[in-house]
């Protein structure tokens, strides 16, 4: 009983839930397509249409949110290290 109360107080979150992930990188043609190949792989069901795309003021910047349904916190935390690892990527939150 002791680890299932250990593995609940990892994460705060119950699962399944809708997570908004928001990414930020340089503004380009690239960037959208290249979170949407790492997002769709995470949650298959992932809709495309659904992401939020801002640019910053300057226009130099992009970010953008990808609300996903999360399942676990591993698969929360693979997406958050492959988005991470991905030359395109400036920042994950």
């Amino acid at each position: 009983m002791a680890d299932e109360s250990a593995k609940q107080q990892e994460t705060l979150l119950e699962f399944p839930c809708d997570f908004p992930v928001k990414i930020m990188g340089l503004a380009g043609n690239d960037l959208a397509q290249a979170v949407l190949t790492v997002v769709a792989r995470h949650d298959p069901d992932f809709d495309g249409a659904t992401m939020e795309m801002r640019a910053s003021s300057g226009g130099k910047y992009v970010s953008l949110t990808c609300t996903v349904k999360a399942t676990s916190k591993p698969q929360l935390d693979a997406l958050y290290m492959e988005l991470t690892a991905h030359p395109l990527v400036k920042i994950v939150l």
